[in-house]
């Protein structure tokens, strides 16, 4: 009698998301981010956001945010994951952090203080 073994890739895309990226399994994601993460940075809060958050100008970029995670000190924080090595990384992860700083502003009278990100 054989058996069909089948397996998920936690390398890739989905296999991450179908692993860690699920409400029922973000205890295990927590969990495994602590385990990589400075104990500085570790996660008190984590919320998935799977959104595309455009830019006003149709013709511009996009950006996904998988992970956004709040530290036990209060700090922000984006977590991203690249198995590929990535040109221009500095450039991308500037520009993927000016949307959450974005959310920040309130509408009327406001002072411009913002948290950090």
């Amino acid at each position: 009698m054989s058996y069909k073994t089948r397996f998920i890739n936690p390398y890739t895309n989905f296999g991450f998301k179908k692993l860690f990226g699920e409400e029922a399994n973000k205890d295990l994601l927590v969990d495994f981010l602590n385990q990589l993460l400075p104990q500085k940075h570790t996660i008190k809060e984590l919320t998935f956001r799977n959104v595309e958050n455009q830019s006003a100008v149709a013709l511009d970029r996009k950006a996904i945010f998988d992970i956004h995670c709040i530290s036990e000190t209060d700090e922000r924080f984006i977590v991203e994951m690249q198995k590929a090595k990535i040109k221009y990384f500095k450039d991308r992860s500037l520009f993927y952090t000016t949307f959450p700083i974005k959310e920040q502003a309130e509408r009327g009278i406001w002072d411009f203080r913002l948290d950090p990100i």
